[in-house]
């Protein structure tokens, strides 16, 4: 049997916008083709079903969203900045055109309780972001910009509970102004 050959990345990428679009169990496998470009077969080849090509966009969207976290925080700015930055793109996020939840929350609240194995991933996926805030929020308390009065992990979990928010809130179409005050807000706080 002859392998696909195609850009993975780019695929999984499509699969993650068609996933966002109607959730898990909506998204048809004529939806992934049309996304994706790929034959049914070929998505069989590569992936050997529907539930293994949302693993692998799953993967995929980690992946691209760690790689875009580190992308705020360069060499010798503040961390602060970083933050304030990574917020601001969520929040362009949650008023632009693409679907406003992110796969990794989506995927969690359709499939906890169906499939153990899915939501173990996205669980360590989740713990990750976390992971990657606290380091960062750990790294402004070393520096002096933030007091040390809680701990990185406190302030990354609140943080992190107020982007699922923001998230959550866009979907009830609030003003720009709304989602910006509170974002600007959720900083602040976590900060203090």
């Amino acid at each position: 049997m002859r392998s696909a050959e195609f850009d993975r990345e780019q695929v999984l990428r499509q699969a993650m916008q068609a996933f966002m679009a109607k959730g898990y169990s909506k998204t048809s496998m004529q939806d992934l083709t049309r996304a994706t470009g790929l034959h049914p077969g070929s998505i069989y080849c590569a992936f050997e079903n529907k539930r293994g090509l949302l693993v692998a966009a799953i993967e995929q969207y980690q992946s691209d969203r760690t790689a875009q976290f580190q992308a705020y925080f360069p060499e010798g700015d503040k961390v602060i900045e970083g933050l304030a930055s990574y917020l601001a793109n969520i929040v362009s996020e949650c008023l632009g055109g693409a679907d406003k939840a992110c796969l990794l929350t989506k995927s969690l609240n359709e499939l906890a309780q169906q499939d153990p194995e899915i939501s173990q991933l996205l669980c360590l996926s989740l713990d990750s972001c976390k992971r990657g805030l606290a380091s960062k929020f750990q790294q402004a308390m070393d520096g002096g910009e933030i007091p040390a009065n809680q701990t990185s992990d406190e302030r990354a979990e609140y943080f992190l509970m107020g982007v699922y928010g923001l998230r959550t809130l866009a979907q009830t179409h609030p003003s720009d102004e709304t989602l910006r005050r509170l974002a600007s807000k959720l900083l602040k706080d976590s900060c203090n």
